[in-house]
């Protein structure tokens, strides 16, 4: 959709000065001068979260009328549904898009909202440390740990789709971040299912050979790891991250815990040897 009115480009050319002078350094945005009314956006999930370390993008479009209405945004899901307000189809749930219910200035005003208010909303309010609480009602308070496991598991998928196929024009983008943030996510994997920490808190320093649990985790979660684990480290190897001292797959021990002492590694050995 060609934009035409005169005021709509200026608004827009305003959002793209407000972009540049305000964004924070774990959202970027990329515009096209030959289509004005497209821009797509690309968020860092924020640390102490479960989406921590991740990329989560998103296209927006301005309408013909904009400001008067608010920008049609679209979550690139790859099928998962791993929040509340993001649903697989790629339909985002928010008031300040007037896709959700909401009052006063949590909906969408011609006169003050922007677009960078929409992706600080996306990375604050939606990907945020417990987004089983995004969607309204009652709900028992042990549940949002279990839902956080979940979320953490389809980040990590939404990871390998996005290395096996990249956003357009993010390309090296997306491959020197996951580059940058490798060692980081395999070991966050390893301290998750090992229970040594709450999923979200992981702050890069734990060992990967520890074994200290602090956590209950389910099973259901442990074979998640288990299974993307090693298609994570592969793929962080093809695009050149450094995974030194990091095991290429995590096998259990006699305590169902990722092997990685004298026992592990002999077997791991053994295994090669005979292959």
């Amino acid at each position: 959709m060609m934009i035409n009115n005169r005021n709509t480009m200026k608004r827009i050319m305003k959002e793209w000065e407000i972009l540049e002078k305000n964004l924070p350094p774990s959202i970027f945005v990329r515009v096209y001068e030959g289509r004005i009314d497209l821009l797509r956006a690309a968020i860092i999930g924020a640390s102490k979260t479960p989406y921590h370390n991740g990329l989560f993008f998103f296209d927006l479009q301005f309408p013909s009328d904009y400001p008067n209405n608010p920008p049609k945004v679209y979550y690139r899901s790859f099928g998962l549904r791993l929040n509340p307000n993001l649903y697989n189809s790629g339909y985002v749930c928010l008031s300040l898009l007037n896709t959700w219910g909401g009052k006063g200035t949590e909906r969408w005003c011609p006169d003050e909202s922007t677009i960078l208010q929409v992706l600080l909303s996306l990375q604050g309010l939606v990907l945020n440390e417990k987004p089983y609480y995004n969607e309204p009602g009652i709900k028992p308070a042990w549940s949002w740990e279990s839902y956080n496991a979940d979320v953490f598991a389809l980040s990590c998928k939404t990871m390998l789709y996005l290395m096996k196929k990249p956003a357009r024009n993010f390309e090296c983008f997306i491959a020197a971040h996951f580059r940058d943030h490798a060692s980081v996510i395999l070991k966050a994997c390893v301290a998750y299912r090992n229970g040594r920490v709450r999923i979200g808190l992981f702050d890069g320093d734990a060992p990967v050979g520890s074994k200290k649990k602090k956590v209950n985790v389910s099973k259901k979660f442990k074979d998640s790891m288990n299974e993307l684990y090693p298609e994570l480290y592969k793929a962080f190897n093809r695009i050149g991250a450094s995974l030194k001292n990091l095991p290429e797959k995590l096998e259990d021990d006699g305590d169902g815990k990722p092997a990685n002492g004298i026992i592990g590694k002999l077997k791991r050995f053994w295994e090669a040897m005979t292959a």
